[in-house]
């Protein structure tokens, strides 16, 4: 019997215990964990009315070491999902150690205090899970996650080497509202405002945010604006294919939110360092969240399509080749399945398969593990299977940008 762990009650959670109760053949028992219980029984009444699977539901503070490893001890799940905020990471994980179960997220550690996320916090508990006899697996979403899968399923299909990589976000989505984010907005907001940086020749390249900007015609979106920044997996990548010479992360956004985004950086809402407010010390973009709309409100109003991919050039028997492998995804048809829009959905199904490749011991090992370790085809099967449907398309020639 599988038993799960699911911690975060956010669109992506809700998303990833949908796709496991469809799923019971693989996870037997799931029970979704979140600082706010009534968040998680809402989302179980979602489950059983959708699947007729039902889960247990419990209040956690993910914060708190010894309260996980006393839900743990409780649960007995054979793997936890940790779908909370990143700055949780490291307190799951130590959690996981001390109570022996196998830990998974979607998202890489980040201090609350600083904008900065790397895995170099998280790669330093190899030696502790290896000697555990435990798995970490870092970034099952869609990026990092599925882009990083894509690479690697390129490498070993398509290219013999892979020269540069290009992964394209694009959010075609709508909802209507002046500004909104389509995940957390705090971690939206960190990421959009941070430098942009790639790796080039052997070394980052650094640059002022959003300052790179390219148009790209995205298949079933059409015509958008997308930026330079930096994202996570381009560590990663960078680590594991030491080949490739160029990686970059582009993302679409559109004028209005770009609009919204430079006022509010300009009078000082999107600062993570605190400040005195009527006697009492908050946050600035903490309170920015409280009055955004909730990302998992979004689905019954977002229109329109996602479309994720990466391009990679190279070679391949002796010949330079350009392939492109990517993901539409839809919101109203996600919305119409789980109850979430594309984007929790492009990263819940990811987290599902992640961990559904490792309770059938698909994918094995002790230590931490980030994806493009591991071998790409079941879980490029299962994009197949489950909701995330991937093509291949091999390009004229290299793209312009």
């Amino acid at each position: 019997m599988s038993k799960v762990l699911v911690i975060g009650a956010g669109g992506v959670g809700s998303v990833a215990v949908h796709k496991m109760a469809m799923n019971a053949d693989i996870f037997s028992h799931i029970t979704l964990a979140s600082r706010t219980k009534s968040k998680c029984d809402a989302i179980a009444a979602s489950v059983r009315q959708r699947t007729g699977v039902s889960i247990d539901t419990a209040q956690l503070d993910a914060d708190d070491v010894q309260a996980t490893v006393a839900l743990l001890r409780a649960v007995k799940p054979a793997l936890v999902v940790n779908l909370a905020l990143p700055y949780q990471d490291l307190n799951i994980m130590d959690a996981c150690l001390e109570a022996g179960v196998n830990y998974l997220d979607t998202a890489n550690y980040e201090p609350r205090d600083e904008a900065k996320f790397e895995y170099s916090w998280q790669w330093a508990y190899q030696d502790r899970f290896r000697e555990a006899g435990l798995m970490a697996l870092l970034g099952s979403g869609f990026d990092p996650g599925v882009t990083s899968v894509f690479t690697t399923y390129t490498r070993k299909h398509l290219l013999d080497r892979i020269d540069t990589l290009d992964i394209l976000d694009c959010n075609g989505g709508e909802t209507g509202l002046p500004f909104a984010t389509n995940f957390n907005p705090e971690i939206n907001l960190r990421e959009v405002t941070a430098p942009s940086r790639h790796w080039e020749n052997g070394q980052w390249i650094e640059g002022p945010a959003l300052s790179h900007k390219q148009v790209f015609d995205f298949d079933q979106v059409g015509p958008k604006n997308m930026y330079l920044m930096y994202h996570e997996e381009l560590e990663s990548l960078a680590k594991f294919y030491p080949e490739i010479r160029r990686i970059r992360f582009w993302m679409t956004f559109g004028d209005s939110y770009l609009k919204h985004l430079e006022v509010l950086e300009n009078i000082g809402m999107t600062r993570i360092e605190p400040m005195m407010f009527q006697g009492r010390e908050i946050i600035p973009i903490e309170f920015l969240k409280a009055l955004l709309p909730e990302p998992a409100s979004l689905g019954p109003i977002t229109r329109g399509k996602t479309n994720i991919g990466t391009i990679a050039t190279g070679e391949k028997d002796g010949k330079a080749r350009t392939v492109y492998v990517n993901n539409v995804c839809d919101h109203e048809e996600a919305y119409a399945e789980t109850g979430n829009q594309a984007v929790s959905y492009t990263t819940g199904v990811p987290a599902m398969i992640g961990a559904a490749l490792m309770l059938t011991g698909q994918w094995t090992g002790a230590g931490v593990f980030n994806m493009e370790q591991l071998d790409p085809d079941p879980f490029m099967d299962m994009l197949n299977q489950h909701g995330l449907p991937w093509k291949v398309r091999e390009l004229d020639a290299p793209l312009a940008f």
